[in-house]
């Protein structure tokens, strides 16, 4: 369902995982909400939650789980989509997916979707357009298949805010953003992406495509480094001027040793190991810097030059023209470098100067330190001289060894 802002997708399909989990006759039914973020999910749905469940006889809440348990055993729970890993092992008879644009593209299809099958269960997905990602191909896809159902709802066709108000917004947002909150266009530009019209180009260019791995060149990597956080590594190698990026992974909650597992079964000759600078800071739990234990691994790491992230932005955006992506192997990190945006301020009403941190910020970050590396590859040596230098001498200097000479001759 592709519906504009306070059309109430929201509110209705959480009543309708609260109507299931009350109905269901499956033993321990289960029925989850998931937002791109587990406090967005708080903010936006427990209240919901907590007021459709407060005339049902049985129902127990446990705020700090944010969960729903009823008397027939059901249980509504919600979720954050930055943590998928909670979700593993799981199982579903019902999921809303509330902004799915703002998910990576693989909760779906690595995490949840399993889920529902042995239970099958059913999956709703809601939200506004931001651009043709992966919410676009899921919308695409069930408005064409029978088995799907597909709702586009526009402010100015569902009668659900008044013209006035409508007219009000026009005035007050961007062309772009009215186009994307309040008429669920896919084609309106993703508001303060900083590479969305460089990825762009390149998909009219046709140079996101199937790009083989050369075993004659060698394959760098670049790392964004996360313990507790996820790890994005790109997997590229450099032809002349181009950049081929070949592959992509990312995880979250593994230490190095998974990684360089993950790099070895891949079977590429691997070059440099490109690292941020935080990576030779030790850590306390082991005394030893990431660097040290990547070492260890036998990776060789090299430190990505210092610089200030926009200037990182900036170089990917004067390097994206000599790049070509993997259409397949880079979805996911493509996905993430089309959607990093600026942070919007709401009261200021302007893009502030930073990068919004969400799931797309580690594949961006991770590219970033791939463009500065191939900017550290490509730069020329320090030109050698044919010669050694001849300083020119002066008449006095001229004078002055002849008159050494000649004291010396006497």
């Amino acid at each position: 369902m592709v519906c504009h802002r306070r059309a109430g997708k929201t509110v209705g399909c959480v009543a309708d995982l609260v109507l299931d989990a009350k109905h269901t006759k499956k033993q321990d039914a289960r029925f989850a909400y998931v937002a791109p973020q587990f406090n967005q999910a708080k903010d936006v749905a427990w209240l919901y939650v907590k007021r459709l469940t407060a005339d049902i006889p049985g129902v127990q809440l446990n705020e700090s789980e944010l969960r729903a348990d009823f008397a027939n055993g059901a249980r509504v729970r919600l979720y954050g989509a930055d943590n998928p890993d909670r979700l593993r092992g799981l199982y579903l008879d019902g999921v809303i997916l509330d902004e799915f644009a703002d998910m990576r593209p693989s909760v779906w299809g690595e995490v949840i979707r399993p889920m529902l099958m042995d239970r099958k269960g059913w999956a709703a997905f809601i939200g506004t357009p931001k651009g043709r990602n992966s919410f676009y191909q899921i919308y695409d896809r069930a408005r064409n298949d029978s088995d799907w159902f597909a709702l586009l709802l526009r402010a100015s066709e569902s009668g659900l805010i008044s013209p006035d108000e409508i007219g009000a917004a026009r005035k007050e947002l961007t062309p772009e953003q009215f186009e994307q909150e309040l008429e669920c266009s896919f084609e309106a530009a993703i508001l303060g992406a900083y590479w969305g019209k460089e990825l762009a180009q390149l998909e009219r260019d046709g140079r996101i495509c199937d790009v083989p791995y050369e075993p004659s060149l060698p394959c760098h990597t670049s790392w964004d480094l996360g313990i507790g956080d996820s790890t994005a590594i790109w997997f590229w190698q450099v032809a002349g001027n181009e950049v081929r990026v070949i592959d992509h992974y990312e995880n979250h909650g593994q230490g190095l040793a998974h990684y360089a597992s993950v790099l070895a079964a891949k079977g590429y000759r691997y070059g440099d190991d490109w690292v941020p600078h935080d990576a030779k800071v030790k850590e306390l739990g082991t005394g030893r810097t990431r660097v040290e234990t990547l070492i260890s691994l036998n990776r060789t790491p090299r430190m990505v030059p210092g610089h200030k992230i926009m200037d990182g932005i900036n170089a990917v955006r004067l390097t994206l023209p000599n790049m070509w992506f993997d259409k397949y192997k880079c979805a996911d990190g493509l996905e993430a470098l089309r959607q990093y945006q600026s942070e919007y301020d709401e009261k200021a009403r302007t893009f502030k100067d930073n990068p919004k941190h969400d799931w797309t910020s580690h594949s961006a970050d991770s590219a970033r330190y791939l463009c500065m590396a191939y900017r550290e590859i490509k730069a020329p040596p320090p030109p050698k001289p044919d010669k050694m230098p001849v300083n020119p001498m002066t008449m006095a200097d001229l004078e002055s060894f002849y008159e050494r000479k000649n004291r010396t001759l006497d």
